[in-house]
């Protein structure tokens, strides 16, 4: 099915109209990199969270959502976990914070705070930057297929000679992927920060309305009974046993065997043995969250905040406007994707591609008119997701390698230049690698399970333990790093069965993160034993700025000898407490809007009553602490760049 006129009229507005924002504002933006990549750390924290919000409300991860709990159910509020989606409540919790205090413009400039402009810390600088451009153009690439394979669902395609579709079969696919992103391209390179912000503003506003209307309209034309029919037993149970036990033989043999698990990793997802995979994401994701954001768009919106407080305040809103708003959305799809199954995929019942259940849906089952405003919300979340992940990347390129290695004394406007450019080469780079992968699910798992495994044990390290250094940080990274790489190319040659024979699921990826994770940690320790510690005054003055709690007593004991009334951070107790009811509070906000839409009135009342009261909890135990934890730096936004660069010279 192809859109309308008035669909595709709708469609075009918006995309001339965003573009038109963003490019408005980019005269403000180029004045400096300090604007262009930070908009001047002059943007309130809620506007920086609904834009972060917005860039995560992406339509390949939607897509992915959709497809979880249509074959999952309720079970899968904790596939998620996986990326995982839990690491924005330690954030909000006290990570945006620590990472704030640091005063810098991205994670790698980040580094010299740390492990100050030795050898050592060059090393970690550089590492830090390589990974950097690895993660975004990832996500580059999971964006890029993501938009692609929502667009060929509706638009006409580009390309229609059948001896060329034969052997390009996502040659459309991958074309309307390059012209999305493109179209995206004119206001991000020009407007930075500013113009990224400033459109997804606009774009989760619709967003946001294209969400209440899918799941209004779920609910009117679905009823209970309807819905009752198609699903089967254990469905809406958010909690589950070792094993997943979900039997959906009777419904569709296609489900059934994407829970089975049998066949290769790209083919199936293997999750019936539920609760190992349970522990293992658990485990994964508390090690990656205590980590720190990756260097990517999320670190640049905790960096983009005025103060400590405002960071911490904007990670918590990504949480409130996020969540409620996009699983309703899913559960609307899923709704109608469950109780039309036949009619969506009658041509192939035996083997539907689930990734594409929110197209389809769409497509058959939205008026024209409403159709039109939902596929600019969708495209939006993508141009959101977008946007964000390019305004990353060549912050590192240009902060981190032009200005500190080649030119650290050009003019403003020479950096403001080659940031346009390093913005266009990532996005050609990032849609190179578009082209290569053949799925949505074999991107993200191998981003989110193996390529964060070489990243998580030196960046957990490197908060909490003052004897890691810098040649502990590089050589955990390049073996983290290192095998994971390795392990993906042994993969792809098929000479790594025994990981997709594991009884936690089919997936390499996921299954090679222990193996990583070992690995990576084993080069942390090896490399910080083998080389000394770094300087007294270099981790004298890193501890004082940031104020972490860890492994930290010998600098502590300096810090207090020095500056007696020094007062250490001794809120490790109430963090973790903190963490376990922001946990449970951010499940409520992702459950109750799907027992909503699917009526399941026990389901959506104590999920409310859980919400009410971890809501309180946090409200006293967080927020009306935040200023007493986190509100010394309140009068200072970012009148110093280059912190990290002091900090390293009062070293010497």
């Amino acid at each position: 099915m192809h859109l309308g006129v008035i669909d595709l009229t709708i469609i075009l507005v918006y995309i001339v109209g965003v573009v038109l924002l963003g490019v408005f504002v980019t005269k403000r933006a180029s004045k400096n990199i300090h604007n262009y990549f930070l908009g001047g750390n002059v943007m309130p924290w809620w506007a920086l969270g609904v834009s972060n919000a917005s860039g995560m409300f992406d339509v390949a991860g939607t897509m992915l959502l959709v497809y979880w709990l249509a074959v999952y159910g309720m079970k899968s509020m904790w596939i998620p976990w996986l990326w995982p989606v839990f690491n924005q409540i330690f954030l909000m919790v006290y990570m945006s914070a620590w990472l704030r205090r640091s005063n810098v413009m991205t994670g790698a400039e980040w580094i010299k705070t740390r492990f100050g402009t030795g050898k050592g810390g060059n090393l970690s600088h550089i590492i830090v930057v390589v990974f950097a451009l690895i993660s975004v153009l990832g996500f580059l690439s999971y964006g890029f297929k993501g938009i692609g394979e929502f667009a060929v669902a509706f638009l006409p395609p580009i390309v229609t000679n059948a001896a060329t579709l034969a052997r390009y079969p996502d040659i459309n696919v991958n074309l309307y992927g390059l012209l999305i992103m493109a179209i995206t391209a004119i206001y991000v390179v020009k407007g930075g920060m500013f113009s990224v912000v400033i459109t997804e503003l606009m774009q989760y506003a619709i967003l946001t309305i294209s969400s209440i209307a899918i799941g209004i309209i779920a609910m009117s034309y679905v009823s209970p009974s309807m819905i009752h029919e198609v699903l089967p037993h254990g469905w809406s149970n958010i909690f589950f046993g070792w094993n997943l036990h979900l039997d959906w033989t009777s419904i569709t043999a296609a489900a059934s065997t994407k829970v089975a698990g049998f066949g290769k990793w790209i083919a199936t997802d293997g999750y019936s043995m539920f609760g190992l995979f349970f522990i293992m994401v658990l485990f994964k994701g508390i090690f990656i969250s205590a980590a720190g954001p990756a260097p990517n768009y999320d670190m640049q919106r905790v960096l983009s905040t005025k103060n400590p407080v405002e960071a911490v305040k904007m990670s918590s809103a990504v949480n409130v406007v996020l969540n409620p708003a996009r699983y309703f959305m899913t559960a609307g799809l899923t709704v109608l994707a469950l109780t039309n199954f036949n009619a969506l995929y009658s041509g192939s019942i035996s083997t539907p591609n689930f990734e594409t259940i929110l197209p389809e849906v769409l497509a058959h089952y939205i008026p024209v008119g409403l159709l039109g405003l939902l596929m600019a919300g969708l495209i939006a979340a993508f141009m959101s997701n977008f946007a964000a992940t390019v305004n990353a990347a060549p912050a590192y390129i240009v902060n981190d390698i032009y200005k500190r290695y080649i030119n650290p004394n050009a003019a403003p406007k020479v950096y403001v230049h080659w940031s346009y450019g390093t913005t266009l080469l990532v996005i050609v780079v990032g849609v190179g690698i578009g082209f290569l992968v053949s799925s949505i699910n074999q991107v993200v798992l191998w981003i989110v399970s193996a390529l964060w495994g070489g990243y998580t044990a030196a960046n957990v390290l490197k908060w909490y333990w003052w004897r890691f250094n810098g040649f502990g940080y590089f050589w955990g990274m390049v073996s983290g790093i290192g095998s994971m790489l390795i392990l993906l190319v042994l993969d792809n040659l098929n000479l790594i069965p025994f990981l997709h024979n594991w009884p936690l699921t089919s997936n390499a990826s996921l299954n090679s993160f222990p193996i990583i994770f070992i690995v990576s940690i084993i080069g942390c320790y090896v490399a910080t034993y083998m080389t000394p510690a770094e300087d007294d005054e270099i981790l004298m003055n890193f501890y004082k700025s940031v104020r972490p709690w860890g492994f930290w007593k010998p600098i502590r004991e300096k810090v207090m000898k020095a500056d007696p009334s020094f007062v250490p951070n001794k809120d490790f107790k109430r963090d973790m407490f903190n963490i376990v009811v922001g946990i449970v509070w951010q499940i409520t906000l992702m459950a109750a809007p799907v027992y909503l839409v699917i009526r399941h009135w026990s389901g959506f009342y104590v999920s409310m009553a859980i919400m009410i009261a971890t809501t309180v909890v946090l409200k006293f135990n967080w927020w009306d602490k935040l200023e007493e934890t986190f509100g010394e730096g309140k009068e200072k936004t970012s009148e110093v760049r280059d912190s990290g660069v002091e900090l390293a010279g009062e070293a010497k």
